[in-house]
């Protein structure tokens, strides 16, 4: 399938957007309020997303060095609409490629227990089981070699 490019949120307006896909989609549910989507390390991450055809977002996903060598991905969703179609997998090549191109090793990230599949298919693995998410969603610590 093919899918419109990867871009970051270029002004104000994309941001907005982008920040209310993430409420959207990673906290809504979770009955938390706007702006708990958001964390210390947005002004120096890599914000990534894709739009449909009508401009809608339909994937988000960011990226932040946290060390020399390891990156971490963080708020990575994708709209219910378009999942096991590969614009998840689309968009963390993207969000991996970055880090390669900055000769990072590794990439680590927290999955929620539902998506542990997801990121087992793109060669993650369990490191250990982490928090549990405003007590109700259970992460696991995953790593991933990537040079």
């Amino acid at each position: 399938m093919n899918f419109n490019k990867v871009i970051s949120p270029s002004n104000n307006s994309d941001f907005d957007e982008y920040y209310y896909f993430r409420w959207e989609y990673l906290r809504k549910d979770l009955n938390q309020k706007l702006g708990t989507e958001r964390d210390d390390a947005e002004n120096i991450s890599i914000h990534r997303m894709i739009k449909n055809n009508n401009e809608e977002i339909i994937g988000v996903g960011r990226l932040h060095k946290i060390s020399s060598d390891i990156y971490q991905v963080r708020y990575f969703a994708v709209h219910k609409d378009y999942r096991r179609i590969g614009l998840g997998i689309y968009l963390m090549k993207d969000l991996e490629g970055i880090a390669i191109k900055d000769k990072a090793n590794y990439i680590i990230l927290n999955a929620r227990e539902n998506a542990l599949d997801f990121y087992e298919k793109l060669n993650y693995k369990v490191i250990k089981k982490t928090n549990l998410l405003f007590g109700k969603i259970q992460h696991y610590e995953m790593k991933k070699k990537i040079i």
